[in-house]
């Protein structure tokens, strides 16, 4: 595969090249079945093995407690801002909402469109989200604290997560879900868009504690509705079949590869990320965007000296086969994503371009 380049891309991104190995050698014969995965019925026996051990494995891997659902569904993390306070936000209830870039900012302003009663307890919009608010007074007895885990755009991360008091947590943690261990007991819910770090677009994970399932009112459309996607295991209607496939067996590649499982792939994100910001803070050429105890372990965000070289940079680097490394249209700059399927020799490679970069343009 001399022909494959290091790929920094922020969502579609990077899949394991074993996962991707295995998708083209059952293409056309999906576990001796005689169709490709693609064409098979999503209420066979075959795809019901595929569902139910991707749940299996999503309950291992973040050592879920059994009070917890496991669902796969459609409309990426941007339906989950409106599901959300659909679900989860009586007409008298109130939640609170900590902003910390473009993701949680747009999570905000869709309960807001829903009329639901939410408030913005805490922001870092005073210095560009380039941090992630600390001391924060929530509202007692809200519904939930609605954040989202990393900022893909700004590049911070919550390292650890608030003490809430007891409220439930509700996060978006498309760009950081499986790359940590954590203690999930503090949430009531968690979203995950599975393109950034769990397979492709089309396929969103959804975790659900079962008291948060009562909240659910009737009314709501069936398809917005988490208890119908919960009672019939994902497959109230036709699931996103393939997606759910690539989930599973990059969750298998994980449980398979990684020693440790979630806390060795810890070690090797902090080692990824260590080689890219250790070398921008030894020079003053490379300028990370996130303070310094905030930054991501996923999306390493920076600028150079100036626009021109910024273009000048992504160009060379895609000369050298580093791809994606682009920032984000809306703020420009550079960004490496460097989810748990870039390898590390990948990230040697960023980094040892980068530094040669540095001292032919410094």
């Amino acid at each position: 595969m001399d022909n494959r380049v290091h790929n920094f891309n922020p969502g579609p991104a990077a899949l394991p090249l074993p996962v991707l190995e295995e998708i083209q050698a059952e293409m056309l014969n999906f576990k001796g079945s005689g169709m490709s995965i693609l064409e098979i019925s999503h209420r066979s026996e075959a795809f019901d093995e595929v569902l139910n051990d991707a749940v299996a494995r999503v309950k291992r891997l973040l050592k879920l407690p059994d009070n917890y659902r496991v669902l796969f569904l459609q409309g990426g993390a941007s339906s989950q801002f409106f599901q959300v306070p659909m679900n989860l936000l009586g007409p008298d209830d109130e939640a609170d909402y900590i902003n910390t870039g473009t993701w949680s900012t747009k999570a905000f302003k869709e309960a807001q469109i829903l009329g639901c009663n939410v408030r913005e307890v805490a922001s870092s919009e005073d210095r560009n989200f380039c941090y992630i608010p600390k001391d924060i007074q929530f509202t007692p007895g809200a519904a939930y604290v609605h954040l989202t885990s990393n900022n893909t755009i700004k590049g911070t991360q919550w390292l650890t997560f608030p003490d809430t008091g007891g409220l439930p947590l509700i996060s978006d943690m498309s760009s950081d879900i499986m790359s940590r261990p954590m203690d999930v007991t503090p949430f009531g819910l968690i979203y995950a868009g599975a393109q950034k770090n769990l397979g492709p677009s089309g396929v969103t994970l959804v975790i659900i504690r079962e008291d948060m399932l009562e909240r659910v009112p009737d009314n709501l459309p069936s398809m917005l509705s988490y208890k119908s996607h919960a009672d019939k295991n994902s497959t109230y209607n036709t699931p996103p079949c393939f997606g759910i496939y690539v989930v599973q067996m990059t969750l298998k590649w994980i449980e398979d590869t990684v020693e440790d499982g979630l806390e060795g792939m810890a070690r090797v994100n902090e080692r990824k990320a260590s080689l890219i910001y250790d070398l921008m803070d030894e020079g003053d050429f490379y300028r990370p965007t996130a303070d310094k105890d905030n930054r991501s372990l996923m999306n390493v965000t920076f600028r150079l000296p100036d626009e021109e070289l910024e273009k000048k940079f992504v160009a060379q680097a895609l000369e050298n086969g580093l791809s994606g490394l682009k920032g984000h249209r809306s703020v420009g700059g550079c960004r490496a994503s460097i989810y748990n399927a870039v390898s590390l020799e990948a990230v040697k490679s960023l980094a040892a371009f980068m530094k040669d970069f540095a001292q032919a343009n410094g």
